[in-house]
C-alpha cells in the first residue's frame, strides 16, 4: 500500500518535513507499537519530529549508497547495517546499463564498507527493539531508492510486525520500487519531473555528525 500526494511540494527545512510526515503517519490506525529508524544524516531531523509527535523511540539504521566510478551521486547499490547486521543490495539495472565491472563495484562496496563501520563506532547505539514492532524508517526523501531498498532488506532480517516507509519527497519509481517490499509507502510528494531530493528543500545543508549525535541523544532513555 502506498500513500502520497502528486503535487509537488518545497519544504523551509528537514524539521518542517518532519512535522508534515509525522501528521500523514499520525492519520495511519494501523501503526501500532511504532519505531522510527533514521537513516543519517538527513533523515534524522525528519525522524526526529515524528519521533516526537508519535511518542516512538528512535535509532538509527546506517546505510551507505554504493556510488558509480565518476558518477558518486548515482547509487549502483547500498550497504545497510542495523544491530551488527550487514545487508547489502546491488542495483543490477545500473550495474549492468552501465558496464560496471565486479572489480569496480567490489572497491567501491569495500569502501562504503570501512564508512559504514566508522559511522557505527562515531554514533549512540541504541538498542531499539524491532522484532514485532512497526518499524517506520525514515529519510529526507528517495532519488533512486537504493539506500531504501537496502534499509528494509536489514530490518526484514529482525523480523519486524511491518515495515512502514515514510519520506517527504520521492521520484515516482523509487516509491514505486519500494511499494514493492514495504508494507507501506508514506511519500507526501512525488513530483514529475523529479530532479533531485534536495529541490523540495529551502535549506538542505548537510547535516554534521555532531548534529546527528546531539539529535539522538534527545532521545536517549
Amino acid at each position: 500500500m502506498v500513500r502520497r500526494r502528486r503535487l509537488a511540494a518545497r519544504y523551509a527545512d528537514r524539521s518542517v518535513a518532519g512535522r508534515l510526515l509525522a501528521e500523514a503517519l499520525v492519520a495511519e490506525a494501523a501503526l501500532e507499537k511504532p519505531v522510527l529508524l533514521a537513516l543519517p544524516r538527513g533523515g534524522v531531523p525528519v525522524a526526529a519530529e515524528v519521533a516526537a509527535q508519535l511518542n516512538a523511540p528512535l535509532g538509527l539504521i546506517l546505510v551507505r549508497k554504493i556510488g558509480v566510478p565518476g558518477r558518486s551521486e548515482l547509487a549502483m547499490g547500498a550497504l545497510a547495517m542495523i544491530h551488527g547486521q550487514l545487508s547489502e543490495f546491488r542495483n543490477d539495472e545500473i550495474v549492468d546499463g552501465l558496464g560496471i565491472s565486479s572489480q569496480a563495484f567490489e572497491a567501491a562496496r569495500k569502501r562504503e564498507r570501512v564508512e559504514l563501520e566508522r559511522r557505527a563506532s562515531l554514533f549512540p547505539y541504541r538498542d531499539i527493539r524491532v522484532a514485532d514492532s512497526t518499524v517506520i524508517v525514515v529519510d529526507d526523501g528517495l532519488a533512486t531508492g537504493s539506500t531504501m531498498l537496502a534499509a528494509v532488506s536489514a530490518v526484514r532480517v529482525l523480523r519486524p510486525a511491518a515495515v512502514v516507509v515514510a519520506v517527504p519527497v520521492g521520484a515516482r519509481q523509487a516509491v514505486r520500487a519500494l511499494r514493492a517490499v514495504a508494507d507501506l509507502v508514506v511519500c507526501l510528494s512525488a513530483p514529475e519531473p523529479f530532479i533531485a531530493v534536495g529541490a523540495a528543500y529551502q535549506d538542505f545543508r548537510q547535516l554534521s555528525d555532531e548534529e546527528v549525535v546531539t539529535i539522538l541523544n534527545q532521545f536517549s532513555s
